[in-house]
């Protein structure tokens, strides 16, 4: 593909990649066929080619961006699904990362809008504020149908009532900051990101991933310091709010690995974990912090990457149940995470069920089932009907997001680290169905 940015544009180092994907782009159209927004809508400029368009557009004339464009930057999902598909490498994430954070500088968006966005931006990343408001939102779930309109914001109220559980588990002492020490001989140290929404909503897998690891003779620090980090702002184009967590982040990791050495940062939400391993990249161009970034994001890994790599091996006899396994978009297509989950429920026992249309969003993507809820609930149906046509005893994924956008519908959804825990010693999820040895 052809640019046209001057000389001055091109001293910017963020339209110095944008330049270099744009041209990366042979418009040959192969993103089309597994993007979702194309596959639902059948609007080109709802696909990532048409998408990549739009923001050459924007970005070469250097306006601010237009209603035209934000309307259609804002469906996409951020699956990179296309990223998978693209057979020239075209790294669409970088691309519509910069294009979200020039929405951001240059255009207004409706007063409603804004007001939403910023109380989204001040709420989940942060457990201790998210707590309080999601008892809330579901003490008022029994009104959902009293919110009046078809309006976008009328719906968006709606899905985030829909979205908050009746209740939330208490919070859990294993997942405040702190060093839970191996069993027998120390075999290995690692940091934990406790996360944010996933704190408050279920903290049990972060309880299953620390029981697991501290059995197989590893040591689980969770930093003081750290917390979110960054993907719910980076994905709104809020890009200083997301260099503040993740600096947080790669401060609080790298005085770990200085005092008492790290083998691997683990995380168990395949959202968060793409953007960690991408921290090299966000901080590029700042030399105070660039090195430290880079050291962080090499040694991030999903836990089920870290389970293979130790040796994970289950000690109970196989379960009598049949999982469908939901690969998480940011797993599949943002980490390149394939094999690992499927092997190790494999191992553990599980019959393991792969749904047709497997390189779709189930339409979670961080907050976009809130802020494209009409989307996100097509993509929800399209997701389940495949995932139950397969008669599973379970749902289980590697992201948070989505096992709360798939809840709810007959099958149970479970943390993959929860069931692989519950095969190597520890208890069976709350959740789980009867299984039978």
């Amino acid at each position: 593909m052809q640019t046209h940015f001057t000389d001055e544009q091109l001293r910017d180092p963020a339209t110095q990649v944008a330049n270099a994907v744009l041209r990366s782009c042979v418009h040959c159209g192969m993103c089309t066929a597994t993007c979702p927004t194309f596959v639902l809508l059948g609007d080109e400029l709802d696909s990532p080619r048409g998408r990549i368009y739009l923001m050459k557009d924007m970005l070469e004339s250097g306006r601010p961006a237009t209603e035209e464009v934000v309307r259609h930057v804002d469906r996409c999902l951020s699956c990179l699904s296309c990223m998978t598909t693209c057979p020239s490498g075209v790294n669409y994430m970088h691309l519509v990362d910069h294009a979200r954070a020039y929405i951001q500088r240059t255009y207004r968006r409706p007063p409603m809008e804004r007001l939403m966005r910023a109380a989204l931006a001040a709420l989940l990343p942060y457990p201790e504020r998210l707590r309080p408001m999601i008892k809330l939102a579901g003490r008022a779930r029994p009104l959902r149908n009293l919110v009046p309109g078809s309006s976008m914001l009328a719906s968006r109220l709606r899905a985030m009532l829909d979205l908050a559980p009746a209740s939330l588990p208490a919070p859990s002492a294993l997942q405040r900051p702190g060093v839970t020490l191996a069993e027998g001989t120390r075999k290995g140290r690692v940091a934990l990101l406790a996360g944010c929404a996933q704190q408050v909503l279920s903290p049990s897998i972060n309880e299953a991933t620390i029981r697991l690891l501290t059995r197989m003779g590893i040591e689980v620090v969770i930093a003081r310091e750290a917390g979110c980090c960054g993907a719910l702002t980076h994905h709104m184009g809020n890009e200083d709010a997301a260099k503040i967590s993740a600096r947080a982040n790669i401060e609080a990791w790298h005085t770990e690995i200085a005092n008492g050495g790290l083998d691997a940062i683990i995380i168990n939400t395949s959202g968060c974990g793409t953007v960690v391993k991408d921290y090299g990249f966000l901080f590029r161009n700042d030399s105070g912090i660039a090195a430290k970034a880079e050291a962080i994001a090499s040694r991030a890994l999903d836990i089920t990457e870290y389970l293979q790599r130790i040796g994970y091996s289950p000690t109970r006899g196989a379960p009598n149940l049949t999982v469908a396994y939901h690969a998480a978009c940011s797993l599949q297509h943002g980490q390149r995470v394939l094999d690992a989950p499927k092997a190790l429920l494999r191992s553990a026992g599980f019959t393991i069920a792969e749904p047709r249309e497997s390189h779709l969003c189930c339409g979670s993507a961080g907050t976009y089932n809130i802020m494209q809820p009409k989307i996100a609930t097509r993509l929800r149906r399209r997701k389940l009907d495949r995932l139950k046509a397969t008669s599973p005893d379970v749902i289980a994924a590697g992201n948070i997001g989505c096992l709360t956008q798939l809840a709810g519908d007959g099958v149970p959804t479970i943390h993959t680290v929860e069931l692989l825990d519950w095969m190597a010693g520890g208890p069976a999820p709350a959740n789980l169905p009867k299984a039978a040895p």
